[in-house]
């Protein structure tokens, strides 16, 4: 996903804070890039370090349409989720895709496909530049 990202909080040390601006909205995560990268536009890769649990950080949405928002200290990714032969899953997000661990309690079935809703921690959110 192509972001233009934004110093937040200039830190010495590693993670730092930045915003990212996407298509489909902004967000303050954490960005594991260079720190002289920030202030422009990169293609990143998602971390999500956070279990999703069905009706706990996860929720089935009415709109089908891509989002990125805060909400608070969380983080919302709205997209459609798939199901991996692995036993994880998959948000599709503005064409990105994100890998997300489950967690009790599990998916209900017929979830595959869905538009849902991903609430999670600020802190449990990582971005990862990288060169296309």
């Amino acid at each position: 996903m192509l972001v233009k990202v934004e110093a937040v909080q200039p830190a010495p040390s590693k993670p730092i804070t930045v915003r990212v601006q996407s298509a489909v909205g902004s967000a303050v995560v954490l960005w594991q890039g260079a720190l002289e990268a920030v202030g422009r536009e990169h293609y990143v890769e998602w971390t999500v370090d956070e279990g999703i649990a069905w009706e706990v950080n996860t929720w089935p949405s009415a709109s089908g349409t891509s989002e990125l928002r805060e909400d608070g200290d969380h983080i919302v990714f709205r997209g459609q989720l798939s199901l991996t032969e692995g036993g994880g899953a998959v948000l599709e997000l503005g064409g990105a895709l994100i890998l997300l661990g489950l967690a009790d309690p599990p998916l209900p079935e017929g979830v595959e496909g869905a538009w849902v809703e991903v609430c999670v921690a600020r802190d449990h959110v990582t971005v990862w530049p990288y060169e296309v």
